[in-house]
């Protein structure tokens, strides 16, 4: 298969590099400097639990130097991206083009798909701790590497064979791979922490410590997970487990000082996803039918801070 990475974040840049490491065809779509330093040097892999690589099998490219039509094309951008992904899967992407989306924001493949009728826009989410350290250099400071896709509900099987070829090839390059058949659960157990996390930790402008002790602050986080089970029980989702008693564990196994990349970006002045980890559940809750009153109160808050 040749595969197209869309962003060479922490997410793309690691997901390129397991890929490459395991002999695939691999294009990762970048930019600037890390662009730049990715094409003169190789991208390098920085690991506690591997050491240090250079993957130097990786083909590096802007969007409009891109001329191949990828098997797959997994999109990696920060959610206000998306429009960006969205014309590049029209020009580039093709009718045997699996497209699997696998950002921080639950549902970004039904919002593709929207855009891109005559494609196939799969959902997705990934587990994983990763930064760019250094223009051409990524830093995956936990071992956990993890992606999930599958099909929507009432979605159109199409391509589904190369679906499950592509999570063997995902297994054979050490990522923990599943071809979901319950993606709307699978995707929404991963934001109900990443989005009650970004969201709390934000609005309190704390990092994990204070969410790993009894209080007020704990609780909003514990009640901010409520609210997207909820949201995904109108959804008709069947967890597998309590989200509330699994977010409070994984908050508590952070290192001190941990926070999200959501949070970091407004305490930096940049843009966020504040607008889909956020304001996307107060949609959603509206559209369902289901009361979150704490993510009106964070939204309210970010839209009085005209947090972007």
């Amino acid at each position: 298969m040749k595969f197209c990475i869309f962003g060479a974040g922490g997410t793309g840049g690691t997901l390129a590099a397991y890929l490459a490491m395991a002999n695939n065809d691999v294009t990762l779509i970048a930019r600037g400097q890390h662009l730049k330093a990715i094409q003169e040097k190789g991208l390098v892999l920085h690991t506690n639990h591997r050491g240090t690589v250079t993957v130097d099998n990786i083909k590096a490219v802007t969007a409009d130097e891109y001329v191949d039509t990828p098997d797959v094309l997994f999109v990696c951008v920060k959610y206000y991206n998306i429009e960006d992904a969205i014309a590049f899967a029209h020009e580039k992407a093709g009718q045997d083009t699996l497209i699997v989306p696998i950002l921080n924001v639950f549902g970004t493949g039904g919002v593709m798909q929207e855009k891109l009728t005559e494609l196939t826009c799969l959902d997705g989410c990934i587990y994983v701790m990763s930064e760019i350290e250094a223009p051409g250099v990524i830093y995956q400071s936990n071992k956990i590497l993890r992606v999930i896709f599958g099909y929507r509900p009432k979605q159109e099987g199409k391509l589904i064979d190369k679906a499950r070829q592509l999570e063997q090839i995902l297994r054979d390059a050490e990522i923990k791979a599943h071809f979901s058949d319950n993606i709307i659960r699978d995707a929404l157990q991963k934001f109900a922490f990443v989005s009650p996390a970004a969201a709390a930790g934000s609005y309190y402008d704390s990092s994990c410590e204070v969410f790993q002790t009894p209080g007020e602050k704990r609780d909003m986080f514990a009640g901010l997970i409520k609210e997207v089970e909820n949201l995904g029980n109108a959804m008709g989702a069947d967890f597998q487990q309590d989200l509330v008693e699994t977010g409070l564990k994984m908050m508590d196994a952070l290192k001190p000082g941990s926070t999200m990349s959501m949070q970091r970006d407004i305490q930096r002045g940049r843009q966020s996803e504040f607008s889909g980890l956020v304001t996307r559940v107060v949609s959603l809750g509206k559209e369902y039918g289901v009361s979150v009153p704490l993510y009106e109160k964070i939204n309210d808050w970010g839209a009085a801070k005209a947090i972007k």
